[in-house]
């Protein structure tokens, strides 16, 4: 596949950066017919920027104007320029810890996506391994899903289910949800790219 044929990807995190290096991998391994980019982050010590840099996308740090969980319209249309500019075909939210408005929705309708640690509509929002600690679950994982102007409320794309273990912690069931993101994400990605 020539590279004028890979779906381009603008990806948006927040943190480390481990689904941003799982897709890579799929990449690299042929799994997937894609290109990352662009990769922004509202996090200027964000390990994300870095892996951007390694893999040859372009990446930026955009700190956002107004505290909070919500991006501010001004925030939203720098990013919405960097992604345009990079030609950017699908969104993909990463471990982004920041809700996304309206500005964004418009330009990228039904193209920006996000992985969640649980099997939403159950537990959104932050902590969620936590939260089904709490909640005495038996079965949480991951989702894929569209994003819109909700925390975690968009259409559900994909999951993949993971058991919780009776001596399980929050951090030892959040890293088996991660492990289940790093095969799903990419997977989902890539039915986008065989359309």
């Amino acid at each position: 596949m020539s590279g004028s044929d890979l779906l381009r990807l603008g990806v948006l995190g927040s943190g480390h950066g481990s689904n941003l290096a799982a897709i890579g991998r799929d990449i690299d391994q042929g799994l997937l017919s894609a290109r990352i980019a662009a990769v922004l982050s509202d996090q200027p010590g964000a390990r994300i920027l870095e892996l951007g840099r390694t893999i040859g996308a372009r990446t930026e740090c955009i700190v956002p104007g107004l505290a909070g969980g919500r991006l501010d319209p001004a925030t939203e249309e720098k990013f919405v320029a960097i992604l345009r500019e990079e030609k950017v075909e699908l969104v993909v939210l990463a471990g982004f810890m920041r809700i996304i408005g309206s500005t964004l929705l418009a330009a990228f309708p039904r193209r920006i996506i996000n992985v969640h640690p649980s099997l939403l509509p159950k537990h959104r929002g932050a902590r969620a391994a936590a939260q089904a600690l709490a909640a005495g679950d038996q079965v949480t994982g991951c989702t894929v899903h569209y994003v819109d102007q909700g925390v975690d409320t968009g259409e559900i794309i994909a999951q993949q289910k993971v058991e919780v273990r009776p001596d399980d912690t929050a951090e030892t069931l959040q890293a088996r949800i991660q492990f289940a993101e790093h095969a799903l994400l990419p997977s989902v990605i890539a039915t986008f790219a065989r359309r």
